[in-house]
């Protein structure tokens, strides 16, 4: 008999260190770029994103073609012009969860936490640091960050004339919910 309970106790223990895998193909990424002329807005409905917490990994793929803005210039001059979105069809986060040990994933509760990674936008990859927060609640988790992206840092050039309407720093903001596999 005790044998029966201690494999069950293990069976269970084992399952529940595999299911700490959470996905979604709907998570939302936004940008906002404000000058004295213009503020620019778009939103990314079709990120997905894998977060492992047994490990701390994450992964965030970001199909740059889906950003919509609310005016179709505004999304036609940002895919071809800028984001060169043809030649790089998507962003990407590779990182993990600095502070694993702080997050309990098998308890509802807000945790802050700093990520480590690489950032792939246009073509650059660069190592960051971002801070955020994972919010578990029952069998999903959600993702919120905000930060700070400056455009020379990716190659992205913006043409005189249009200088004036666009930021040199963009404020990205992510939100994801993702449910547990």
């Amino acid at each position: 008999m005790k044998q029966v309970i201690f494999a069950l106790a293990l069976v269970s223990l084992t399952s529940s260190a595999f299911a700490q895998k959470y996905m979604t193909r709907t998570g939302k990424i936004s940008f906002f770029s404000s000058t004295s002329v213009e503020n620019i807005e778009a939103v990314n409905n079709e990120v997905a994103s894998i977060v492992d917490g047994s490990t701390g990994d994450l992964v965030y793929q970001v199909p740059v073609k889906s950003f919509k803005f609310p005016n179709a210039l505004m999304q036609d001059h940002f895919n071809e012009n800028y984001m060169e979105s043809d030649k790089y069809p998507k962003s990407e986060f590779k990182g993990k969860i600095s502070n694993l040990s702080e997050v309990n994933f098998t308890k509802d509760g807000s945790y802050k936490v700093s990520v480590a990674g690489k950032h792939t936008m246009h073509g650059v990859t660069k190592d960051v640091t971002i801070p955020g927060t994972i919010t578990v609640k029952g069998k999903q988790i959600t993702t919120a960050a905000k930060f700070m992206v400056k455009l020379a840092d990716y190659e992205i050039k913006i043409p005189s004339v249009a200088a004036s309407k666009i930021a040199k720093e963009i404020e990205i903001t992510v939100n994801t919910i993702l449910d547990q596999k």
